[in-house]
């Protein structure tokens, strides 16, 4: 048994760099049997691992990338959530859809869903978005639109070597780590990302995680936590929102009725039954439940912040209002369909 399965499964040492780099050139070269894969995947996904061992991996993924030739582009945020949590509607998307109106510099990551009924590439698959393919369309949809949609490009290859070397299992039932670290496995040229994070039991090594990265100089991150467990800000409960910049880190508590949103619940934010193209129309025009539209406005908000257009947040909100009110939202996707049914 590889020494990285044998620590994670006996939680007796951590995985330190060399092990980690053993451990992917074995995977590279079909040494591993599957029940190794399978292990691993296990280990990480019962037991969130130590800092020493998650940074390892996070290094050890990041040296076998070549340089991408893009550092940051005009200053670009992300949003991405943990998955998991309560169903709603896809906010993030939402969100990333009216920050690009409202003039920020979007890059958004996702994933297939994991838990819920539609994730944000199922979404954007249905909308007749399409995800870009290399470092060089995803300058390009940046220059054209503000936004742009990254494809599996973005991730190690490692994360699909994991998950074929344990077909003809389902990797999304032993990648529940895979899928909350996601976020911070990607390189992308941003600046700034937003995370929510669903579960409260990943949040300690999701901080390491988050330091880390900014620590590196790639981008400040803010992570995102809430009583309700949802993994986006949630315009009707406070969240509690831990910052980092470099080596600094910090928090803070974002409290929605000091900014003059309104009460609300989760049942505000759930997919609406029928057509979800249909539904996300609706939500970029206004025509939702008032939870639902603050609760977008109020993570586009937070990406016009952390990526430094306003310091201001009712300025913000403002903004993000009336992009969705005046129909600048919704004709951001319409443009973006149309161009995409054009090149068909």
């Amino acid at each position: 048994m590889h020494d990285a399965v044998s620590a994670l499964l006996r939680q007796d040492r951590p995985v330190e760099l060399p092990v980690w780099r053993s451990f992917w050139d074995r995977l590279h070269d079909g040494g591993l049997r599957r029940g190794e894969s399978v292990a691993l995947l296990a280990s990480l996904s019962t037991r969130m691992p130590d800092r020493v061992t998650l940074t390892a991996l996070l290094d050890s993924l990041a040296e076998r990338r070549p340089a991408t030739g893009y550092g940051e582009v005009g200053a670009a945020v992300n949003i991405v959530g943990t998955g998991g949590g309560p169903s709603t509607f896809n906010v993030s998307t939402a969100a990333a859809f009216v920050a690009a109106a409202m003039g920020v510099r979007v890059v958004k990551t996702g994933s297939r869903a994991y838990t819920g009924s539609l994730g944000s590439v199922d979404l954007l698959e249905r909308l007749g978005v399409p995800l870009t393919s290399s470092y060089e369309e995803t300058h390009a949809s940046l220059e054209r639109h503000g936004i742009a949609f990254a494809g599996a490009f973005v991730y190690p290859p490692e994360l699909g070597l994991l998950a074929r070397s344990v077909l003809p299992l389902d990797s999304r039932k032993l990648g529940g780590f895979v899928n909350a670290l996601g976020p911070f496995l990607a390189r992308l040229p941003v600046r700034a990302q937003l995370t929510g994070v669903a579960d409260p039991r990943l949040v300690t090594g999701l901080r390491h995680a988050a330091a880390h990265v900014s620590r590196g100089g790639d981008r400040s991150v803010w992570l995102c936590v809430n009583g309700a467990g949802a993994d986006e800000l949630l315009s009707f409960r406070p969240n509690r929102v831990h910052t980092y910049e470099g080596a600094g880190e910090d928090e803070f508590v974002l409290e929605p009725a000091r900014l003059g949103l309104s009460p609300g619940s989760l049942d505000g934010l759930r997919p609406a039954d029928g057509d979800p193209v249909a539904y996300f129309h609706e939500v970029l025009s206004g025509r939702c439940s008032p939870a639902a539209e603050e609760t977008v406005c109020l993570n586009a908000a937070a990406l016009a912040v952390v990526g430094r257009h306003t310091g201001d947040w009712r300025t913000a909100l403002d903004a993000a209002h009336e992009v969705i009110r005046g129909g600048r939202a919704l004709a951001l996707l319409t443009l973006l369909r149309s161009e995409t049914a054009a090149h068909a």
